[in-house]
């Protein structure tokens, strides 16, 4: 009676450690399937956080030098490769429009998108510089391609480096859970065995045994 007992509340027990594993994974399963990892968040507000910061030293840029009005009329409706600012500020904008598509949107598991990016930045940023009468303009002609430049580098470090291997780390835990999950109702828990039915013949001993007395009081 009491290896039945044990044996039952073994099973509970079993039952009851696989059940908490298969709900754990489905609420895992559905948050991979609606939202992205607290990584990759940070990832996206930081490419967010390149936009505005590059936003704002252009329209800083553009208020120093005679007022925005005016120089958004130089800058951008008569634009010059030489001398404007605007391109760096587009450069921003392409960075944040091709990250977020890939790494928020389309959720990418590889570092093309974020290659593709890093290397046209480095190139027009390198050419401009080189070409361009930037570093005659004042301190914004400093800041603002060293900023873009240091910007798009550290994007592609936090990927690579960090979003990458941490998801990849994750999906290695969530398959090792899955396959102790398959496993768990092949392994039996420790305990579990049952004594076998009482046999007829044992029970038709016991009723001779309880008859006899009788027939000698009579």
């Amino acid at each position: 009676m009491d290896s039945r007992c044990s044996s039952s509340a073994d099973s509970r027990l079993n039952g009851r450690g696989v059940g908490s594993l298969n709900a754990r994974l489905e609420s895992y399963e559905a948050g991979e399937k609606t939202c992205i990892s607290a990584v990759r968040r940070t990832f996206c507000l930081f490419v967010t956080f390149d936009l505005l910061f590059i936003s704002l030293l252009w329209i800083i840029e553009l208020n120093v030098n005679g007022g925005i009005a005016k120089q958004l009329n130089i800058e951008v409706l008569h634009y010059d490769y030489h001398a404007s600012f605007f391109d760096i500020y587009l450069l921003a904008v392409f960075r944040f429009a091709s990250l977020i598509l890939a790494y928020a949107v389309c959720r990418l598991n590889h570092w093309w998108a974020i290659a593709v990016t890093t290397a046209v930045c480095t190139a027009f940023l390198i050419i401009k510089v080189i070409l361009s009468k930037l570093l005659s303009q004042g301190a914004f002609g400093y800041l603002l391609p060293i900023s873009s430049f240091i910007l798009a580098w550290l994007q592609t470090w936090l990927l690579d480096f960090k979003v990458l291997p941490q998801e990849a780390q994750d999906r290695l835990r969530f398959l090792s859970i899955m396959d102790a999950v398959d496993r768990a109702p092949l392994l039996p828990s420790e305990g579990q065995f049952y004594s076998p039915p009482e046999s007829l013949a044992d029970s038709d001993e016991e009723l001779a045994a309880k008859v006899d007395p009788e027939k000698e009081l009579v």
